[in-house]
């Protein structure tokens, strides 16, 4: 991640990145240190798998909180505009593939892509070829797999 690069956020994105740090300082952090403590006070640590692997859970979860942090001073939040006819950051978009297969996906930055809630990135291949289409337009996508045909059924 590039740390000077502004980072374009769904208001919904920044809200949900907002609530894993809140969580993350408010609640795990302190667990893990009252765990660590408690595996301290029984003596020596040096053979405890335990107190090793609660000490860097602890370690990657402030790496995580600095990152949320960097993430959050650096976004910019972008807001759909309703009634857009262009696929654009932030737009919900319904296609069809070659199959008949409908999806439906909301265009997000990287920073809070995640295909099981139904966003992709704008700098995936699927993302980078939906931007800028219009409702029955037709775009490639190239895969290990073989080239996708996807049409686009519905903006919103």
């Amino acid at each position: 991640m590039v740390k000077d690069r502004t980072l374009k956020l769904t208001p919904a994105g920044k809200a949900k990145l907002e609530d894993e740090l809140k969580h993350l300082v408010g609640k795990k952090l302190p667990e893990l240190s009252t765990r660590i403590a408690e595996s301290t006070e029984h003596g020596d640590v040096s053979d405890n798998s335990e107190y090793e692997n609660v000490k860097e859970e602890y370690v990657l979860t402030e790496a995580r909180i600095r990152e949320l942090e960097q993430i959050l001073e650096r976004a910019e939040i972008v807001e759909h505009t309703e009634g857009e006819s262009e696929i654009a950051f932030g737009t919900t978009v319904t296609i069809r593939d070659e199959d008949g297969v409908e999806e439906t996906w909301t265009l997000v930055g990287p920073e809070e892509a995640d295909t099981r809630e139904g966003t992709i990135s704008t700098e995936s291949p699927v993302g980078q070829a939906l931007v800028g289409r219009h409702v029955g337009e037709s775009t490639s996508v190239k895969t290990p797999g073989g080239t996708i045909v996807y049409t686009v059924v519905r903006i919103d």
